[in-house]
């Protein structure tokens, strides 16, 4: 609870009105509006918070924060300030008594990876002893108790109670997803950040950030104060060409860097990495603290970065590497990253979340890996997404598959037929077997079916996701689901 007079302070704002009030909570969401509510108006791109003004004072909000003047007549509190989306990450942050403030908080950015090295850094703080949260795209989490995830880096007032909620359960640490789109959008200002991680950087979301550079200095704003402050700890993959960049500017500007590899010199490196189906990951982990051998339930290179990224993390909140090869031997990452759909067929199912060209090649190089069969490929692109990757997803898709099934994934109100013609072109570049189907069960079923003893079968694109976007309607559809479905019916 904080007075509006209070609150202005923080915020320089220019305060109109009774400054007497004290503010319990904060919005920009007229829904959620209730007395003590101190509502912030944003004008988005299809919606005008200011319209809710009236709505949000009849039910009791205390205050109002915008960047324009009260209308006329109003006689509220009224808080004229630059940036409305800054304000509400700021106004959160003090209400709820600074939360991070009082947590070892862990965010973590790049274009893969995101999700499982959350998990990974959930579990290696129980391993630690440590009370742990997460907020991740699958799922918000405090200790046992969890919520289905509205978005992979909620509103700033969302995560300031979060983080509040943790610090009250006894949480000592939190980790988070921080996408470039809501750092952007100043979700992630005034959060003190222990650590901050970057796994790397490729091709996606250029439909809101337009360049690759403009992707990058989005990331980027995690580590280098303009969110508020400086991390303690910056964790950087420099087997990223980006990472290497961010590496460079970060200690150029005086920062404490943690460097992690597979490939090249680094604090943090793995080595003898052996990869398999049934055991999963082995290797040697060598830190600055000394070395360990880490065996863990999951599979593939690219798990292994997850890995280093995680551990490089927990070594700075001082957590022993007994503790990190306990929670690394044990953690078994996010749903549907990498899944493995049980069968008792010869030849295996995999669900993977992978949803960009790059993140695709690093699912199929695991695949590849683990197989001495063939690779079917099942996927598609989002519909009113990022239009550049479907070429591109569809090349790799054929270059690094035996056969593969172009289908559909969240058309959203897009044709499903016309980005599956996009996709295509990519795919016939390879001169690689594919077929073009669009209903996705339909396509699953297929994969499935002529599937042989060795292949792996991989079903891309959609992972934890247990819905499917048609039009503006939400249907369940859930591909382990479906999958464990054909699997059954071919064992008729």
């Amino acid at each position: 609870m904080l007075s509006i007079k209070k609150i202005s302070e923080e915020l320089h704002a220019e305060l109109n009105g009774p400054d007497t009030a004290q503010a319990t909570d904060v919005t920009h969401d007229s829904r959620q509006a209730k007395p003590g509510t101190l509502f912030v108006a944003i004008k988005g791109h299809t919606m005008d918070g200011h319209r809710f003004v009236d709505d949000v004072i009849r039910r009791g909000a205390v205050g109002i924060i915008s960047e324009y003047d009260p209308p006329s007549g109003f006689d509220g509190a009224w808080l004229k300030v630059k940036d409305a989306r800054e304000a509400l990450a700021k106004a959160a942050s003090v209400i709820y008594g600074e939360p991070s403030h009082n947590l070892d908080l862990i965010g973590v950015t790049g274009t893969n990876g995101k999700t499982t090295t959350t998990y990974l850094c959930f579990a290696l703080a129980e391993a630690a002893g440590i009370k742990p949260a997460m907020l991740t795209t699958v799922e918000y989490r405090i200790g046992e108790k969890s919520e289905e995830a509205v978005r992979t880096t909620p509103e700033a007032s969302d995560t300031n109670k979060f983080l509040r909620d943790a610090v009250d359960s006894g949480c000592k640490m939190a980790a988070m997803e921080a996408s470039s789109q809501a750092i952007d959008l100043h979700r992630c200002d005034w959060l003190r950040f222990k650590v901050a991680i970057f796994t790397n950087l490729t091709q996606d979301h250029l439909d809101y950030h337009h360049t690759m550079d403009n992707y990058f200095d989005a990331k980027k704003r995690l580590f280098d104060g303009r969110l508020g402050e400086k991390p303690g700890s910056c964790v950087v993959n420099i087997d990223d060409e980006w990472g290497v960049k961010l590496t460079e500017e970060l200690r150029a500007n005086g920062q404490r860097v943690v460097t992690t590899s597979q490939k090249a010199d680094a604090d943090l490196t793995a080595e003898n990495i052996d990869v398999s189906l049934i055991k999963g990951t082995s290797f040697l982990l060598r830190t600055p603290k000394g070395d360990v051998n880490i065996t863990s339930p999951l599979v593939g290179r690219p798990h292994v970065y997850n890995m280093l990224s995680a551990a490089g993390a927990a070594l700075e909140l001082g957590y022993d590497l007994d503790s990190i090869k306990k929670g690394l031997g044990k953690c078994v990452g996010a749903p549907g990253r990498f899944e493995r759909v049980p069968n008792d067929s010869d030849f295996a199912v995999v669900v993977d979340y992978a949803h960009t060209d790059d993140a695709l090649l690093n699912t199929l190089k695991t695949a590849r890996d683990l197989t001495t069969g063939r690779i079917i490929t099942v996927f598609g692109c989002g519909g009113d997404r990022d239009k550049t990757k479907r070429q591109p997803m569809g090349r790799v898709a054929g270059q690094s598959s035996d056969f593969v099934i172009i289908t559909s994934d969240n058309p959203r109100t897009e044709d499903p037929l016309k980005i599956i013609q996009e996709i295509e072109i990519g795919v016939k570049e390879t001169g690689t077997e594919y077929l073009a189907i669009s209903d996705r069960r339909q396509g699953i079923f297929e994969a499935v079916t002529k599937a042989r003893s060795g292949d792996v079968v991989i079903i891309a694109g959609k992972g934890h996701e247990t819905y499917q976007l048609i039009d503006n309607e939400k249907f369940h559809f859930d591909d382990r689901e479906v999958a464990a479905e054909a699997l059954a019916k071919l064992a008729e």
